[in-house]
């Protein structure tokens, strides 16, 4: 039985790993190390004591990158997460999310925010149905809020808050 940890700095190589082979079934092994790239080691260096790792005997099957913002005592980050494709539908990133969320409010956090890519189907779907809320964008797509150029020009976003008990 899986168990739920804290993520540690040790961990970086293998999240990675994780990244480019859990993805490799819906991108070409380029575009999964591309993907990969969004985790530098920074993330687990100085944001390890907020992210969530869950891991069998022998391997990570879900991780969590969050963090809580610097600049405000309120908000929270969810950045990156990832479940391992043979554990997806069964609740995994659900429990990772419930998790950050409950150690967020103890620590005093009162919202936490998410982004995704508009053509993310799955993510979009997925926050809302945990409760987040979409964001108002600067124009719609098909009824979608979008963050036209959020990470630089063509890389449009879609962003959500979730309010959390303090």
């Amino acid at each position: 039985m899986p168990k739920l940890r804290q993520a540690r700095v040790s961990d970086h190589g293998t999240i990675v790993e994780c990244v480019q082979r859990w993805w490799g079934d819906s991108r070409t092994p380029e575009q999964a190390r591309e993907l990969s790239l969004l985790l530098p080691k920074l993330f687990l260096q100085f944001f390890s004591g907020t992210s969530l790792v869950l891991q069998d005997d022998a391997d990570i099957t879900a991780f969590l990158i969050g963090f809580y913002a610097a600049d405000n005592d309120k908000e929270t980050y969810i950045h990156f997460v990832g479940v391992d494709p043979q554990l997806r539908g069964q609740g995994t990133a659900r429990s990772l999310y419930a998790a950050f969320f409950q150690r967020a409010a103890e620590a005093g956090r009162q919202e936490v925010r998410a982004i995704t890519s508009p053509s993310n189907t799955g993510s979009i779907a997925f926050h809302r149905a945990m409760g987040f809320a979409l964001e108002a964008g600067d124009r719609e797509v098909g009824g979608l809020p979008i963050h036209s150029d959020y990470d630089g020009p063509g890389q449009d976003r879609v962003c959500f808050y979730r309010k959390i008990a303090p």
